[in-house]
């Protein structure tokens, strides 16, 4: 588990298993793919192509910036409170999250819901 940590960094959290982040700032490209039963909890998110190729992935009142192509080919449980520059292609689950710039969809087994609240 990892509490109120400051991440700057590239790729952190490939291929992870079973962690929890919790309150921290993470900043980076890439961040967690491939990861399995990975929770960010209050965290904050920055930077490209973050949590693609996830299994059990979850996040809990978090806020990202700069982030594209986000959550491609994961099975996803999220409550984001801030807009996301773009989501593609969720293979399961839910996002929710107050305003997407683009949702792409273009991976025919793409099944996981976008739920816009704003």
């Amino acid at each position: 588990m990892f509490t109120g940590c400051d991440f700057d960094t590239k790729d952190a959290f490939w291929h992870a298993k079973n962690v929890l982040v919790k309150d921290s700032v993470i900043k980076g490209e890439y961040l967690a793919w491939y990861c399995e039963n990975v929770t960010f909890e209050n965290c904050t998110i920055i930077g490209t192509q973050p949590l693609c190729y996830c299994r059990g992935l979850k996040l809990i009142g978090c806020r990202m910036y700069g982030t594209d192509l986000s959550f491609e080919r994961s099975q996803v449980e999220a409550e984001i409170l801030t807009p996301v520059d773009s989501i593609k292609n969720p293979r399961e689950g839910f996002i929710r999250v107050p305003a997407v710039g683009e949702i792409i969809r273009d991976d025919p087994l793409s099944a996981g819901e976008i739920i816009v609240t704003g």
